[in-house]
């Protein structure tokens, strides 16, 4: 019993240090909920303090620049998301506080694609604080198929069938063998990839109601009054994390074993 609650603990605190990035924004969001920051717009606060986060992580060597250019990657490509999914015609949410607001792109303010690099700064960060490594890893071009049709879809569902269900089929083909292994204290422990993805899914999704409860964003039927985000987002948090996971992978080919 003592071993598995120093494991336990361990855990969370690699758990904790692989999310530090997102944990930041989200005492950011709550902050700036409470306190009003003079002579600046909330949205261009959060932007300018993710920034010089970011840049503090590359000075003291919390991130690496390899690192840091798959996130900024990742950032680049949540950003067009973002001005695709708020233009008024599509309208899948919107951010309430714009006025004033400096550094954004249409209807986006630019602090939003950092929410995305959070994700891929965790599952970066976690390769190293979990000592991650995968067993029967699916072929690469898989992957990175499968990835380009997650990206797609987000955008022609709205005009097309969405395939959202054929995709889940797909990542069930590929990874249903694959196994995570990880290492916190003595013992490398295994799950399978699957049951990994739809837990932090579930943690992404719980951020989320973070942010909307503090009014960063918010969905159409928010607007009224604030409520729980639906649990079908889980499975465009699951998808989101198999699109991150390949971006990051760029930088971990040698833990991917296909056998």
């Amino acid at each position: 019993m003592r071993n598995l609650m120093f494991e336990l603990w361990y855990f969370f605190l690699a758990n904790l240090r692989a999310s530090y990035f997102g944990a930041f924004l989200l005492s950011i969001f709550l902050v700036t909920e409470v306190v009003t920051v003079p002579f600046i717009s909330r949205y261009d606060f959060i932007f300018l303090a993710a920034i010089s986060f970011q840049l503090c992580a590359l000075v003291f060597r919390f991130e690496r620049p390899r690192e840091f250019l798959v996130i900024f990657l990742f950032h680049i490509l949540a950003t067009g998301m973002e001005l695709f999914k708020t233009h008024p015609a599509i309208g899948s949410w919107t951010y309430p506080a714009m006025g004033g607001v400096v550094f954004a792109l249409g209807t986006v303010p630019l602090f939003s694609g950092f929410l995305y690099s959070a994700v891929g700064s965790y599952i970066s960060r976690a390769f190293t604080f979990l000592k991650l490594s995968y067993e029967q890893f699916p072929a690469y071009v898989h992957v990175w198929i499968l990835a380009a049709l997650i990206y797609i879809n987000f955008f022609t569902h709205h005009f097309v069938y969405d395939i959202r269900y054929l995709l889940f089929a797909y990542v069930f083909i590929l990874f249903w063998r694959t196994k995570v292994h990880f290492q916190v204290y003595e013992k490398v422990r295994t799950l399978p990839f699957l049951v990994t993805a739809v837990l932090v899914a579930l943690f992404v999704w719980i951020a989320e109601n973070i942010g909307t409860f503090t009014a960063i964003w918010l969905y159409p039927s928010q607007l009224e009054y604030w409520h729980l985000v639906s649990l079908n987002k889980l499975g465009s948090w699951f998808l989101l994390l198999i699109l991150s996971f390949a971006l990051v992978s760029i930088i971990y080919r040698d833990k991917l074993r296909s056998n």
